[in-house]
């Protein structure tokens, strides 16, 4: 794990740890959860690009896929559900987008999790375009979607998208 990861982590839990967990939820802007969750997935990334042993790789493939999935499901749930349902035919473009990529990258990391050698070529090559894949999208949709949720969405409305979110999440089965 790189400093840069553990210096991340370290900030999230301290700033976790001044609120109660549900009045946090409730009080903050889906937006900024997306952002953390992003940041952490991209870290995950970034350590499994560095990873050199076989048990390292295995690890970060169930913590990204820990991490991705559950956030992917409900994002698409309570965020791009809500796009596609404005009147404004570009947001929906940018949900259905959104949809899309989340199935690239989940059928990326569903090959990247069935390759039996995590050391071999093929598992960093796979790895590789699952960063590829996470980091396009984000940027993205940081960028298009972000937009949209800005435009058409109250900070209540987001405040209450980020319960709905969490909610979510707590529901998905990896």
């Amino acid at each position: 794990m790189s400093v840069k990861t553990v210096v991340r982590q370290a900030a999230r839990a301290i700033g976790k740890s001044f609120s109660s967990s549900d009045s946090y939820v409730e009080s903050t802007d889906i937006l900024d959860t997306l952002k953390q969750e992003h940041e952490h997935v991209k870290d995950l990334l970034d350590d499994l690009g560095d990873a050199e042993t076989a048990a390292q790789r295995r690890n970060l493939v169930q913590k990204i896929k820990a991490a991705l999935v559950p956030h992917t499901k409900a994002e698409e749930k309570v965020v791009y559900d809500a796009v596609i349902a404005l009147r404004d035919k570009g947001a929906q473009m940018d949900g259905y987008e959104g949809y899309l990529e989340h199935e690239w990258a989940a059928k990326t990391l569903q090959r990247l999790d069935a390759i039996a050698n995590p050391t071999s070529p093929e598992h960093k090559a796979a790895g590789k375009v699952l960063k590829e894949l996470v980091e396009h999208h984000i940027d993205e949709e940081e960028r298009n979607v972000w937009a949209d949720v800005k435009k058409h969405f109250s900070d209540a409305d987001r405040k209450q998208m980020n319960v709905r979110f969490f909610a979510a999440k707590s529901r998905v089965k990896i």
